[in-house]
């Protein structure tokens, strides 16, 4: 199974050229301005890409996927994608989980407040996932903001770190800090910060490819 992952397209998703693949994933942030015509004009767009499968979660930029769910739900089922909130699905034994959720900055969308109520969403993720989708990093991960000319800042979840150690998916995909694009590997864990455009809202990376056969998942795939 091949992973075609993008991330952080901002309304400007048509501007890609996407390799062929099975499952195409977008982590978030699909909308420049959180509109409701961003928001179908994407789905509508994602839809239509020769994949099998096509996921997608929200992110902090996608205010119309909070304001109205439901709504979103049914843009997202019209056009054939698999929309995932706090939830999962299962592709030929590989399990995904998706969450849209990142910590609290100034104020955004699906952004909750440290402790509490933040982690009640990490403990929804299942211990039987294999492929991990959040907007967001883990703490200390491809996660850094240059807030100065020689200050950096780590911005990432310490505890959606620590669901993730409990956890222990193959494959973790995130975006949100543009800046912080590439893949870390350790403890039998793979990160990707999958964003697609650079800290100057340009698209600036090619979608990044994933072959799960290079991977160790629970099962066979």
């Amino acid at each position: 199974m091949r992973l075609v992952c993008i991330s952080d397209t901002h309304g400007d998703h048509e501007l890609l050229d996407l390799p062929e693949g099975d499952v195409l994933i977008h982590a978030g942030d699909l909308t420049g301005h959180g509109q409701c015509t961003e928001t179908q004009s994407f789905m509508s767009w994602f839809g239509r890409q020769p994949f099998t499968y096509k996921l997608c979660i929200a992110g902090n930029h996608d205010t119309f996927m909070e304001a109205e769910p439901a709504l979103t739900r049914r843009f997202a089922e019209d056009a054939g994608v698999l929309l995932l909130n706090d939830s999962g699905c299962e592709i030929d034994g590989v399990a995904f989980w998706g969450s849209p959720i990142t910590p609290r900055y100034y104020d955004w969308s699906f952004m909750r407040d440290p402790g509490a109520s933040i982690e009640a969403h990490w403990e929804l993720i299942p211990n039987s996932t294999d492929v991990l989708i959040t907007h967001g990093p883990p703490h200390g991960i491809l996660d850094q903001v240059q807030r100065a000319e020689d200050e950096f800042e780590h911005t990432g979840c310490p505890s959606l770190l620590r669901r993730i150690r409990e956890v222990a998916p193959r494959i973790h995909l995130f975006g949100h800090i543009h800046e912080g694009h590439g893949q870390f590997h350790a403890n039998n864990l793979s990160y990707f910060n999958v964003s697609t455009m650079n800290k100057e809202y340009r698209i600036a990376h090619a979608p990044v490819i994933i072959d799960l056969a290079n991977y160790s998942l629970r099962d066979s795939v």
